[in-house]
């Protein structure tokens, strides 16, 4: 993966800078996209873009590939989390998850398309989650968005294999990230709510960033060739296996 010109959205913490981080560790060429890029790791080359926004993202992503000298992989892991019921969540809040977590992802998708087509070993991975496959309780509107990105990861793949560029995705569990740290500091009991989310996860435990970062570069490395369309679980067991509670 040597010289491998990598661009993460989302990158500056996170799933998205361990991801960076993990680019790095194996001799890539990495890129960041983030609203805020203060804290983005070291040896990064960092932009400023809004997802919401299609022409900040046309030119933080023709910045990037530029200062690249191309682009091979494409990681679409920028999102925004949500909580409520199809009660509590007003359409301004159904639009803004939406625009973000699904629009977000074409938008950066649309603007990279033209550097991978250059690329002989292109890749896109989005990051998705456990709620595309699995009913969580509160969590309408952001299940709904990833449901969309897992089915737009697949016709993804169907639509730009003849091109060579591979699109896969991750479905993380419950991750400790600093986004998930928010929703516990928004609940009436921080502690309770851990032990919650921690007790739902058969491995007994949440998920860590690096295991999510090493999936995506796992699914973007060269070498998983014949990997496309592919939806890869990091969830601790939570979609697929069943144990007694503690």
């Amino acid at each position: 993966m040597k010289d491998l010109k990598v661009l993460v959205t989302g990158g500056a913490s996170g799933i998205g800078a361990a991801t960076a981080r993990r680019f790095l560790e194996e001799g890539a060429q990495v890129a960041i996209l983030d609203r805020d890029v203060t804290n983005a790791p070291e040896n990064v080359r960092a932009f400023v873009a809004d997802l919401s926004d299609d022409t900040t993202v046309q030119k933080a992503v023709s910045d990037a590939a530029q200062a690249l000298g191309g682009l091979d992989v494409l990681v679409n892991n920028a999102g925004i989390g949500a909580q409520g019921t199809i009660e509590t969540n007003d359409d301004a809040e159904w639009h803004r998850v939406l625009d973000i977590n699904v629009l977000g992802i074409v938008r950066a998708s649309r603007a990279a398309l033209p550097h991978l087509r250059d690329s002989d070993q292109a890749s896109i991975v989005n990051t998705c989650s456990i709620a595309a496959w699995t009913g969580l309780v509160n969590r309408a509107v952001y299940s709904a968005s990833k449901g969309a990105v897992q089915a737009l990861t697949l016709a993804m793949a169907a639509d730009h294999l003849p091109e060579g560029i591979r699109v896969n995705c991750v479905n993380p569990g419950t991750a400790d990230t600093p986004w998930v740290q928010r929703l516990l500091d928004s609940a009436d009991d921080p502690a309770d709510e851990r032990a919650r989310l921690t007790a739902r996860q058969p491995t007994g435990r949440l998920v860590s960033a690096d295991e999510v970062a090493h999936a995506i570069v796992h699914l973007a490395d060269p070498r998983s060739g014949s990997t496309t369309g592919t939806v890869l679980a990091v969830d601790g067991g939570m979609h697929t296996l069943r144990r007694p509670p503690a």
